[in-house]
């Protein structure tokens, strides 16, 4: 058995990120599964999400936001690196856990049983996970993924590792990066403060020069004819590039603006509302959509026009405030 941290699935304390009482369950999957092994390992994520603010609409997708690397390390000593796959996957994890490094790696959630009932032995789907615990010889896996950790066992080991028969020369090596420790004191209190504002005036600077809710609206006014045509399947994919996406995305950025105010910084309080707002409004929107569709009905469109004038107030607040 190789273990990074010991952990009981039933035991585990998720994030509050990932509590109860928040407008979206789930973020993505890399957003996610970070929230949660930087949570394991004694971290607070909450800190690094200042580059939640500065989400573009790109013109088929907002942002598929991530933690940038460069920010983990900043704050948690934490240096990410790709890992080359030249031997099998599984002797790979092995040995990077092994060296007491988790190891990131996109897995198809067909074969992970946390999934059941979405996913699980119904449909292939990419997911990242983050190996802590390993015992090949034994098929077993302790993994974090989506809002929490879970162990694998079994056949579904030799699925999710593809150990039975002859490799298939047409199934390419999934990316898998893995996590060195470089810092030994970690940052506490004022010190995480401090180095969790540095990264947020440098996200305020890399903010969209344009109001992207305006641009997502002339794009999405295109896009509802067609989407008046689809069926359901459609629309979750659409919806989870656009409108999902931005509203997980700005429930973290108020969460992380809520998280400055109890360290003392003051004035934030219009700037929460907004991006909260803009995150339920975005869950509202959602399903006002699925019934237009469903229903082929007209579709009020005036919630993006609130959502871009509370995207540009919280960002003027936030702005005029740290920059």
């Amino acid at each position: 058995m190789q273990r990074i941290i010991s952990l009981d699935p039933a035991r585990y304390q998720r994030h509050l990120i990932h509590g109860e009482n928040r407008d979206w369950a789930e973020t993505n999957c890399y957003v996610d599964v970070w929230i949660e092994l930087l949570h394991a390992l004694g971290f607070e994520p909450i800190a690094a999400l200042p580059f939640t603010l500065g989400i573009d609409f790109e013109g088929d997708q907002w942002t598929f936001f991530k933690f940038p690397l460069a920010d983990i390390y900043e704050l948690y000593g934490l240096d990410v690196q790709e890992l080359a796959i030249w031997r099998s996957l599984v002797e790979h994890v092995e040995e990077q856990v092994g060296r007491g490094r988790p190891v990131l790696v996109e897995l198809d959630s067909y074969f992970l049983p946390d999934t059941a009932g979405t996913a699980y032995q119904l449909e292939h789907v990419k997911s990242t996970v983050a190996v802590t615990e390993i015992d090949a010889a034994n098929h077993h896996m302790g993994y974090f993924h989506g809002q929490g950790y879970y162990h694998l066992d079994g056949q579904d080991f030799i699925s999710i590792f593809r150990l039975s028969g002859q490799p298939d020369p047409a199934m390419l090596p999934p990316y898998v990066e893995f996590v060195k420790a470089h810092r030994q004191e970690k940052l506490e209190d004022s010190a995480l403060l401090e180095a969790s504002l540095q990264l947020l005036r440098k996200h305020l600077r890399l903010l969209p020069e344009k109001n992207p809710f305006q641009i997502f609206k002339m794009s999405f006014q295109q896009d509802l004819d067609w989407l008046m045509g689809e069926d359901l399947k459609t629309f979750h994919l659409y919806s989870f590039a656009t409108l999902r996406q931005y509203g997980a995305c700005f429930e973290l950025s108020a969460t992380y603006v809520k998280w400055l105010a109890e360290r003392g910084q003051r004035n934030l309080e219009e700037a929460i509302s907004a991006f909260s707002e803009i995150s339920n409004g975005a869950k509202t929107f959602q399903f006002q959509l699925a019934r237009a569709m469903n229903r082929k009905k007209p579709l009020d469109m005036s919630p993006l026009d609130d959502m871009a004038q509370r995207w540009e107030r919280g960002m003027q607040l936030l702005a005029s405030r740290y920059c």
